[in-house]
């Protein structure tokens, strides 16, 4: 990561002020989504396509969501989707991928053949209670916005699922990687899925567990289900990180990480 990249996070952090209340997050959100909404309109790769409805006493809710199809896109393109927003009260990773993709409606430069579904909130009722919807099992859930998810991850059968979190006491990115011998083992042995040059200049932490094991919860919690057997990247950043620098890490983190997938499953195709 050249210096000039390394300065401008160095900035922001120190610039900004302090995560600002829920509600300011909450305004922040409307405006950014009506103003992304509007955005899409006039773009060609990048599409609002909301995923419901949902009912709640008759009242109809949609999960917002967002469609990325690169150029030359096609059945068989590469498939991944996106979550965030697992609780209404911390919706900085929802503001850092609405920015994400409206920087995608701007520049798609970000490859060909791609499918890349965008779920900014998934707490669309907001209870202001912990639902742990992070931590469910899709299929065994009564939470209906999980359930949009689960049937939506049946019909699409993503290759991979990137989940972006909040870190309550960290001080650095942590990455986990589940699911990906199957995908991955084809390539090239040793070959990473993400490696530090995704995170770099961000501190950064590694967590691991072996490739056997099982979840039971997430997108993971249905993959033998799944016509594809997909991977599952997790990225939590940091709650203590102002909103500015947390969409400045998402939108390099995400970016880099699609293009050296991108790069990784055009060179297996190639073998």
């Amino acid at each position: 990561m050249s210096t000039e990249i390394s300065s401008r996070f160095a900035t922001v952090a120190r610039a900004l002020p302090p995560p600002s209340a829920t509600l300011t997050l909450s305004a922040a959100f409307a405006g950014q989504l009506s103003s992304l909404y509007g955005l899409v309109q006039r773009s060609r790769f990048v599409f609002a396509s909301p995923l419901g409805p949902f009912y709640t006493k008759a009242h109809p809710h949609h999960l917002p969501r967002f469609v990325y199809f690169g150029p030359h896109t096609s059945e068989e393109s590469l498939r991944l989707a996106f979550y965030t927003g697992f609780a209404k009260r911390d919706l900085r990773g929802t503001l850092a991928l609405l920015r994400f993709v409206e920087r995608l409606a701007l520049s798609p430069d970000i490859g060909q053949g791609l499918h890349l579904s965008f779920f900014p909130l998934i707490d669309v009722l907001g209870l202001g209670e912990d639902r742990a919807l992070a931590t469910a099992h899709w299929a065994h859930t009564a939470e209906p916005e999980l359930d949009l998810l689960n049937k939506d991850a049946r019909l699409r059968a993503y290759h991979g699922f990137v989940r972006l979190e909040s870190a309550s006491f960290d001080d650095h990115v942590t990455v986990r990687l589940r699911g990906a011998t199957e995908v991955i083992g084809a390539i090239s042995p040793g070959v990473e899925l993400i490696t530090s040059d995704e995170i770099d200049p961000l501190p950064v932490a590694w967590e691991s567990e072996p490739p056997t094991a099982r979840t039971g919860d997430g997108p993971l919690s249905i993959a033998d289900d799944l016509p594809v057997q997909p991977f599952e990247l997790t990225l939590r950043i940091p709650a203590a990180w102002n909103a500015e620098l947390h969409r400045e890490a998402v939108a390099s983190i995400l970016k880099r990480f699609v293009l050296r997938y991108r790069g990784l499953q055009a060179y297996a195709q190639h073998l």
